[in-house]
């Protein structure tokens, strides 16, 4: 039986598991995706828009601290309550150290950043919230990472995540994210089972194709590094809504 999304009580999402196995160190894979945004992220003005969002924040800082240097307010929207929980202890409590590396990989790739991690995420605000339902045209820029493509198994549900991610801009809006590629139902820690839509650049080509201008999509191989998901690597996108 295929899962979808509302078939699943993210609420139970592991969070210790996920950051211990893909973010107490800068893997590979992190360093390739923070080359690839902080090029995006240079193209704009300092402070230039207004508000964004991170669409599926999940328990993941770089993607917060990529955005800081473009926007004035960050929404980190999350259905999670242990993501939520976890987001909003690293803002009122201070990050853990574990992503000073990340900040400092972001900041040297983007001097436009702020100075300090603790600094970079004061931009952010934490929405509980399901990102199905964001208001149309609410934002000048979303982010999303590994969200559409791990939350079904169905490749229409998929199609209608990416739909709801690019109508939450404004039209003429920024569009920048991440997948992973080929990913199968998987494991997180020594139980959990998560569902998995598997997708290449060809099917993120199709689904973006109609909805966007100025498309980018690219591709980077598997990291040894990681756990054994099941997947092939990852596919990077970068767009205008249109």
């Amino acid at each position: 039986m295929t899962t979808h999304n509302d078939d699943v009580d993210w609420d139970r999402w592991p969070v210790v598991d996920y950051l211990a196995e893909n973010y107490r160190d800068v893997h590979p894979s992190d360093a390739a995706v923070i080359a690839h945004h902080s090029a995006f992220y240079r193209r704009l003005a300092p402070h230039s828009l207004t508000r964004t969002v991170e669409f599926g924040a999940g328990p993941n800082l770089y993607p917060l601290i990529l955005a800081a240097a473009a926007s004035r307010r960050i929404d980190a929207v999350e259905a999670g309550a242990g993501n939520v929980a976890y987001l909003e202890r690293q803002i009122v409590c201070g990050p853990e150290a574990s992503w000073l590396p990340f900040h400092a990989l972001c900041r040297r790739l983007n001097p436009d950043l702020p100075a300090t991690l603790a600094r970079a995420l004061a931009h952010v605000h934490v929405i509980h919230a399901d990102v199905r339902e964001l208001a149309p045209g609410g934002y000048d820029l979303a982010s999303m990472h590994f969200v559409a493509e791990g939350a079904t198994e169905d490749l229409a549900e998929f199609a209608d995540f990416c739909r709801a991610f690019v109508r939450c801009v404004v039209p003429g809006g920024w569009l920048v994210a991440a997948f992973m590629e080929n990913l199968p139902t998987y494991r997180i820690g020594p139980a959990s089972r998560w569902p998995g839509c598997p997708v290449d650049p060809d099917t993120v080509t199709r689904v973006f194709t109609p909805l966007t201008r100025e498309l980018t999509v690219t591709r980077i191989d598997a990291d040894p590094t990681l756990p054994d998901y099941g997947d092939s690597g990852m596919v990077l996108l970068t767009g205008v809504a249109r």
